[in-house]
């Protein structure tokens, strides 16, 4: 059956279908990353970006079309993470502004918007790289108004889109060398057409692809298990088990083979940590909700058989506190800071450490577990200051920054943080005496003035740079580019310094994460001692998952 005009209800069901189309898919998508360390989350960040705002859709049944596309630009925008989260609310950003104000569209008006979302998007990114996500949307757009000129079917146009950015995801090697090099397609491409493929399903009314048994999901899991075990009444101090732990642990067959897995003995042995406990599990992972005291110990064990992802931990007696705050007694408006400092980090011992030298709020996130850009506006305004700094400490985190600090619409400004490290000499920068713009500047130009190291584990075989990495090496990154593997933690963060530190630097400082022991801390401590005399150091526990030791030099 043809369809020659597209209105609201019709858009409605394909955001639906692409949006589950896209949860479906999410460890294959965050499988292409062509980075060999744990931070492949494009899937997730899109997956979050999209459910975002397909569920902001589902408030209001409405058959215009400008409406819908308004509900899903709004969702997308708020509920955006990382950089392909951040590049797809922008697409259908410019989609929904092309469409404002119409009850349907044809097929000429169809093609145009996804246009309209391109051209958004570019405008979006300072320096857009083809081989990405961007270039898939550009190429589709441009084969829908070519087709369009003659089709008036809107099923048929959106067949056009789909397949050429399938076609174009498969040129995207040849455009980005790094994708080449490992043997992937890039990742965002990858998502942008299976949200594709749910939109063109539902126009043809066909189920989706690989559609699994839906389950209940791990937040109405939650919510009800927090439900079941509220306590109105008590008092903080009585929190037993005071951090709220979720996360996935993503199956690894290698891991399997030493620790087999049974869900019942996985849920009796968590048990024995806290309380609260969920588990969820199917054939490729495990989904857990716990109330942990001491949430490392709990990712340790999961860790065992396979990889964390999908990380969120909260301090419930934080939590508990500020709601005991505001049922007690109405509080007076609090005055207004004239500094606030937003910056983003995963780790207690990090946060803290950030929090001692000046920052307001510390947002849990980084790699894995990009902050959306809903939550960096509630913590903006968490700081209740007149002018507020985003350090976003991560490259994947500052255009959800960027796109907070514009919805805010306050003095916001984003310093361009890419890594803790960069985040501390930034705060040691900040003068509040000075003026936003002038802070702004002496922080950014601070970030050439420090060099960030990482050590962490390969999750698979590849060569990058000359450096052949087998899966579970350890590896050293300086500067987001990979300069040396080892054995052992240890033996990679001792070969990494030996790659950071030059006769002018000066000043060292180690953070070490939640698996690193005390012989290897007291180990290294020897081995600066030996082998770079005239550096000051200091060596810190920042508790934080996926990196063993992150350094900063100066």
């Amino acid at each position: 059956m043809s369809i020659t005009t597209l209105d609201g209800k019709h858009f409605a069901r394909m955001i639906q279908s692409g949006a589950q189309n896209l949860q479906n898919n999410v460890e294959f998508v965050d499988a292409l990353n062509v980075f060999p360390v744990p931070d492949g989350d494009t899937g997730t960040n899109m997956n979050l970006s999209m459910s975002s705002g397909a569920k902001e859709v589902g408030t209001k049944e409405t058959e215009n079309i400008g409406e819908v596309g308004q509900l899903l630009a709004r969702g997308l925008l708020m509920g955006a993470r990382g950089n392909s989260g951040v590049i797809l609310s922008q697409l259908f950003r410019g989609f929904a502004k092309s469409i404002e104000g119409k009850t349907v569209v044809d097929s000429e008006e169809f093609a145009a918007a996804f246009q309209a979302g391109v051209e958004t998007a570019y405008k979006a990114v300072m320096k857009p790289i083809e081989g990405t996500i961007l270039t898939v949307a550009k190429e589709s757009a441009e084969n829908a108004l070519n087709i369009a000129k003659t089709e008036k079917d809107v099923t048929l146009v959106m067949k056009a889109v789909l397949e050429e950015a399938k076609a174009s995801l498969k040129r995207t090697p040849d455009l980005l060398p790094i994708l080449k090099e490992v043997g992937v397609v890039d990742s965002g491409g990858q998502g942008l057409v299976i949200i594709y493929e749910g939109f063109l399903a539902s126009l043809e009314g066909k189920n989706l692809p690989n559609v699994t048994e839906v389950q209940p999901s791990m937040n109405e899991l939650v919510n009800a298990e927090h439900h079941k075990n509220a306590q109105g009444h008590m008092n903080t101090e009585d929190i037993k088990f005071g951090y709220c732990t979720e996360f996935m642990v993503k199956f690894d067959d290698n891991k399997l083979a030493s620790f087999p897995f049974s869900e019942e003995a996985f849920r009796n042995d968590l048990s024995e940590f806290g309380d609260s406990l969920l588990v969820v599990a199917d054939d490729d992972l495990v989904k857990v909700h716990i109330h942990a005291e001491h949430p490392g110990e709990v990712l340790t064990y999961g860790q065992r058989y396979g990889s964390l992802i999908n990380l969120k931990i909260e301090n419930m007696r934080e939590q508990h506190s500020t709601i005991v705050q505001k049922t007690e007694k109405p509080s007076l408006p609090k005055k207004q800071k004239e500094y606030g400092i937003v910056t983003v980090a995963m780790g207690q011992g990090v946060s803290a450490l950030l929090e001692s030298i000046g920052a307001t709020v510390v947002l849990q996130g980084g790699q894995t577990m990009n902050p959306s850009t809903e939550d960096l506006v509630k913590a903006i305004e968490d700081t209740n200051a007149k002018k507020v700094i985003i350090l976003p400490n991560n490259s994947n985190i500052v255009m959800t920054a960027e796109q907070a600090a514009d919805v805010v619409g306050k003095d916001v400004v984003v310093v361009p943080s890419k890594t803790v490290p960069q985040g501390m000499t930034a705060l040691l920068s900040f003068n509040a005496e000075r003026n936003l713009a002038q802070n702004k500047q002496e922080m950014t130009n601070a970030l050439e003035n420090v060099k960030s190291g990482q050590v962490t584990y390969a999750v698979r075989d590849t060569t990058i740079d000359g450096i052949e990495i087998k899966k579970d090496d350890f590896i050293g990154i300086h500067e987001g580019k990979i300069v040396t593997k080892a054995h052992s933690s240890l033996e990679a963060v001792q070969l990494l310094l030996s790659k950071m530190i030059d006769e002018n630097d000066e000043i060292l400082t180690v953070l070490y994460g939640e698996e690193t022991n005390g012989e290897d801390i007291a180990k290294l401590e020897q081995h600066i001692d030996e082998k770079f005399e005239d550096v000051e150091f200091e060596i810190h526990e920042g508790k934080q998952p996926v990196y063993q030791y992150i350094v900063a030099v100066e």
